[in-house]
């Protein structure tokens, strides 16, 4: 069943904010490498399609063991860019289909993350947004 594998948090002062969870938090932040914006980034924004920097965060339970679900942290794309959850489907066609078909918008169709897998932004029918998250290491 799909769930919730991802979030993704937005930030004006990534530094700020990466200060902020861990602080808050306890959560280990660390920029992934290949992000560089002077190496040439294999990550590209779906919003502007330019190279972006990427931090993955690492999430601890309460016994301090590495929890399930991780997220990453991004300068924001544009103002509407808010904290994002990632759900883990099969194919990311059949449920894009499926969003339109239950009343939801796909308003960024498949992106690829290079030798992880592809994503697509949708909104329900409440306009909150969410994406989409297929594996695939062979992705390119």
């Amino acid at each position: 069943m799909p769930t919730i594998v991802h979030f993704e948090i937005p930030a004006d002062d990534v530094e700020r904010a990466k200060k902020f969870y861990t602080d808050l938090f306890g959560w280990k932040i660390e920029k992934m490498p290949n992000t560089s914006m002077d190496n040439n980034s294999k990550l590209t924004s779906a919003a502007t399609g330019q190279p972006i920097e990427y931090w993955i965060i690492t999430t601890t339970d309460d016994k301090g063991n590495k929890a399930s679900v991780g997220g990453g942290m991004m300068k924001r794309q544009m103002p509407e860019h808010h904290i994002t959850n990632y759900i883990n489907v099969n194919s990311i066609a059949e449920y894009t289909s499926k969003v339109e078909e239950l009343g939801g918008k796909v308003f960024t169709s498949k992106h690829t993350v290079p030798g992880m897998g592809y994503f697509a932004l949708c909104s329900d029918t409440e306009n909150n947004v969410f994406a989409i998250w297929q594996s695939d290491e062979s992705a390119k």
